[in-house]
């Protein structure tokens, strides 16, 4: 169920009609609820992964991490697998934006 949420979440997202955003964000954090609830933790890091893609290109940096930086903080192997990779990349860019915009608000 937190995987078939999640890609309707960005099935949504294609067309980028008005309200999209909102609707898979929603679709999201019902994908990341579920997998909470089934103790799927790659199914929760795939939606993790999904939302804070969706709240980076809404110039939300901090909220993207605090929803991804958990979840992946949790894994303790397989960090050569393709989704594991994703977030990592994913963390690293939001981190790098992150520390840029602290600078400029200096």
């Amino acid at each position: 169920m937190a995987e078939l949420l999640r890609a309707k979440g960005e099935l949504l997202l294609m067309p980028g009609a008005p309200g999209a955003a909102a609707a898979a964000e929603d679709h999201f954090q019902q994908a990341l609820d579920w997998a909470r609830r089934q103790d799927a933790l790659s199914w929760e890091l795939r939606a993790a992964t999904s939302l804070a893609r969706l709240r980076r290109d809404q110039d939300r940096t901090a909220d993207a991490i605090a929803c991804l930086q958990p979840v992946y903080d949790r894994f303790t192997e397989g960090f050569g697998t393709a989704d594991l990779g994703t977030a990592k990349r994913l963390l690293n860019e939001l981190s790098h934006a992150h520390q840029q915009r602290s600078v400029s608000d200096s």
